[in-house]
């Protein structure tokens, strides 16, 4: 049972990343989902989160309008497209499942699964 978190790298800012959060041992469709993230020097933060029901979403302030969140339950995997980076978007991005309902203040140990993360730089 576990989650893969994948498409980091580095990008220019202004460019766009699409990062890829795939389950394996368990159906990825039942599960809320969250995107964190964590920069060198700061706290975990939570970005974005989709629900298990009826795809209620939430996003923090200063991603918003930039970023979205989405899910492709066929291919048992979620996403976050990213558009319009900023060098303060540079950190290591963590997806978590779970299957109650949650807000951008739960960390991803309040999940029931959570990755490894991937790598975004946002750099010149």
């Amino acid at each position: 049972l576990q989650l893969v978190e994948s498409g980091g790298g580095l990008v220019q800012p202004g460019g766009s990343l699409r990062l890829s959060c795939e389950a394996s041992g368990f159906t990825l469709e039942y599960y809320s989902i969250g995107w964190f993230r964590e920069a060198p020097g700061k706290g975990r933060e939570g970005v974005s989160y989709i629900s298990n029901d009826d795809g209620t979403t939430y996003y923090k302030d200063s991603v918003e309008g930039r970023f979205t969140i989405s899910r492709d339950n066929a291919k048992n995997t979620a996403y976050l497209q990213m558009n319009s980076l900023k060098a303060e978007d540079t950190a290591v991005y963590y997806c978590a499942a779970g299957l109650g309902h949650y807000t951008l203040g739960d960390d991803l140990v309040d999940y029931n699964y959570w990755g490894r993360g991937t790598q975004v730089t946002v750099s010149s």
